[in-house]
């Protein structure tokens, strides 16, 4: 069966993903910051398998893989984790800066190169999960704005450099899910958070393994899904 490594399934796209390719009767890998959270995404996720590494510092990425088992075959790099922190320019610390662009950019850059010998074997998929900020930036959110341009730029690099390899890459850009993210961000925005007018995880875990399963004369570039109500 086919092999996934995702990151971010805890909660919100990145678990309604994993339950889905577990449903189906797919190997999922799960990425998890330390011991205690791979435990619970094990409790969460049963039949997965965890792998632990703190995308917030993505220098100790390599060192902690190798102190692993890591999977002989990836058929797909799910990238579904993402944080976000909100606030002007004139507010925003280099520490703000770091934290986002570590997380939402570096990171997936650095899992990327560690897992691209097995995603070339398997002429797997790399999909990134995106945003709406990855395409336009507004007041308040320069840094994950930045961050998410930055993925927009890695994607696509990869997709031209990894072509010849069969390897295919995919970002999508959701708009505003139903998520714990969403309502750190209506906290952050001051307003009162209803998750019933945004999208639901499950409709954006339905767009990722369409791009995913799409036959192999095909590939998804880039895929827009925004809230439909």
């Amino acid at each position: 069966m086919p092999t996934h490594v995702i990151t971010g399934a805890g909660s919100g796209i990145g678990a309604a993903v994993t339950r889905r390719l577990l449903e189906r009767g797919d190997e999922t890998v799960l990425f998890a910051r330390d011991a205690g959270r791979a435990k619970e995404l094990a409790a969460l996720h049963p039949g997965a398998r965890t792998l632990v590494g703190d995308l917030s510092n993505p220098d100790r990425l390599s060192w902690a893989l190798a102190q692993q088992a890591m999977p002989e075959r990836i058929d797909s790099l799910l990238h579904i984790a993402g944080v976000v922190e909100l606030g002007s320019v004139g507010d925003l610390t280099p520490k703000a800066w770091h934290f986002q662009l570590n997380a939402n950019l570096v990171a997936p850059a650095e899992l990327t190169r560690l897992f691209l010998p097995q995603l070339r074997v398997a002429q797997g998929h790399v999909l990134f999960v995106n945003s709406g900020a990855g395409l336009a930036a507004h007041a308040e959110w320069s840094a994950y704005a930045a961050s998410k341009h930055g993925l927009r730029a890695l994607a696509d690099s990869l997709r031209h450099e990894e072509h010849g390899n069969g390897v295919r890459v995919t970002s999508v850009y959701p708009g505003r899910t139903a998520s714990p993210m969403q309502a750190k961000v209506h906290q952050q925005e001051g307003k009162e958070y209803d998750p019933s007018r945004w999208i639901d995880p499950e409709s954006v875990a339905t767009t990722i393994l369409m791009a995913i399963d799409l036959p192999r004369d095909a590939e998804v570039n880039d895929l827009t899904v925004r809230p439909g109500r």
